[in-house]
């Protein structure tokens, strides 16, 4: 669900002045020399973040797993017998999340292979392949009760470009969901302060009784990132 910082530049820019010990930033990476300054904060970010180390004593395949169990913990949108998509779904935080807590049914796709997950289906595509879509309510045998979108492209640099593409992803996310939600059902989606448009806000409003932007502890705070999330789907 989320790339190293050579193949995506973060939104907000890096701490700059002082020493990484007079900021606070903990174990110092001893493997400095062919890294990149982007590489070197994002792999001391990794060593020092107690999301990623409880990530690995739990089992799950990301922090991120973290950002889903508390809004679900916070919203119940996984019960059991629940059909669950996944869009974004590398490299299967949120799919190990749904299937613990009772999902009965997952599908995911991402542009990155995926290691199974059984009984998940995942697909290794382009969400945006007109084919995906067809093919994820075929794995899923049902309208599904939830629509997860972690989806966020790799950023150009430049904030305009970056912005629209941004965009395209969370109304393209935010179609399927309005399209093959179960009424009563629920969509989550990454987005980033000021990422999406207000055509997005008006489309989810008009067809969930409720939307809030969320900002998980295991969010990094320094990111601009928050997830909308809708719920009470009132059907098409």
């Amino acid at each position: 669900m989320s790339d190293p910082p050579d193949e995506r530049r973060r939104l907000v820019r890096p701490p700059s002045g002082g020493t990484a010990e007079g900021r606070g930033m903990g174990a110092k990476v001893k493997t400095a020399d062919n890294r990149t300054l982007s590489s070197q904060q994002w792999l001391r970010r990794q060593l020092n973040d107690p999301f990623v180390k409880a990530a690995k004593a739990q089992g799950y395949r990301a922090r991120a797993a973290f950002k889903l169990t508390e809004i679900d913990d916070r919203f119940h949108l996984i019960g059991k017998g629940s059909r669950v998509i996944d869009l974004g779904c590398a490299p299967g935080g949120w799919v190990q999340v749904a299937l613990q807590r009772g999902a009965a049914a997952v599908a995911g796709v991402d542009l990155l292979p995926v290691d199974p997950m059984p009984p998940a289906h995942l697909i290794e595509g382009d969400f945006t392949d007109p084919a995906v879509g067809p093919a994820l309510m075929a794995a899923l045998g049902g309208a599904p009760d939830l629509v997860l979108s972690d989806m966020a492209p790799n950023t150009l640099g430049h904030r305009q470009t970056d912005h629209l593409r941004i965009v395209v992803l969370i109304e393209a996310a935010a179609a399927f969901a309005v399209d093959h939600l179960k009424p009563g059902g629920a969509f989550v989606a990454k987005a980033f302060q000021g990422g999406e448009t207000a055509e997005v806000l008006k489309t989810l409003k008009a067809h969930f009784a409720d939307v809030k932007h969320v900002k998980p502890k295991a969010s990094r705070q320094d990111s601009s990132e928050v997830f909308l999330v809708a719920t009470g789907f009132k059907g098409r």
